[in-house]
């Protein structure tokens, strides 16, 4: 089946709500149920996110290439995969998607459904942890189209998971969701004044990535690679 650009769009946009969603509404329920043990919500936070990103790149991906993240699209229209009026689109999309999602969130749980998060997530530690989480996703995501295209989800998925564990940051690695995190003031909540340094180091950690997957292991684009979290793109 072949899918239209409107279709990408729509794939791009539900698919950065619904991870948002995950992130946003397992981290209300992880920190409702662990009676305070931080560690068993973070798990759980963690461990709901890698679960639907699989099932969302699985899915999404012959549709749109399942981005849903404006650095993965950055990257992909600087190895000139994706066209820049395509890359655009998917960036609004992914940043509508992501708003979406946090307001579908706090109505799941009765909560309000715009906020403005109060958690202080700054620092060089921060910093850094998203440089490297970002570097760490768009490597795997790099590396995996090259040497087994079919296990991109499930290597998207187990990097996300661990970016929670071992980066002070938790890995968000993503601006969509960074901006949508910072309109919920929960567990998994952003202060909106930290958004803008997270973006960066999410921007400056995908280039780094890319010019180490093509400058130091080879990986430019070939014929044979498409776009796509999934390994396949239908259009």
């Amino acid at each position: 089946m072949r899918y239209a650009p409107r279709q990408a769009l729509a794939a791009e946009a539900v698919g950065t709500a619904l991870l948002v969603a995950t992130v946003i509404g397992s981290g209300i329920m992880a920190d409702g149920l662990a009676q305070g043990n931080g560690a068993v919500a973070l798990l759980a936070n963690a461990i709901a996110t890698g679960a639907m990103l699989y099932v969302l790149i699985t899915a999404l991906g012959p549709v749109s290439g399942a981005h849903f993240n404006p650095v993965v699209t950055l990257i992909f229209a600087l190895r000139r995969e994706v066209t820049v009026a395509s890359a655009s689109g998917y960036v609004l999309a992914q940043i509508a998607g992501g708003l979406a999602g946090a307001v579908l969130a706090h109505a799941m749980f009765g909560q309000a459904l715009i906020q403005f998060s109060q958690h202080a997530r700054t620092g060089p530690a921060q910093w850094i942890s998203e440089i490297v989480a970002t570097f760490v996703l768009v490597l795997t995501i790099l590396g995996t189209l090259r040497a087994r295209p079919e296990a991109v989800p499930v290597s998207v998925a187990l990097a996300i998971v661990a970016g929670y564990w071992f980066t002070a940051s938790t890995s968000f690695a993503n601006p969509a969701v960074t901006a949508a995190r910072a309109l919920s003031d929960t567990f998994a909540g952003i202060a909106p004044g930290d958004v803008a340094a997270f973006v960066a180091a999410q921007v400056v950690g995908g280039l780094l990535a890319l010019v180490t997957g093509e400058r130091v292991f080879g990986w430019t684009a070939e014929a044979s690679e498409q776009p796509s979290l999934s390994g396949s793109l239908e259009r």
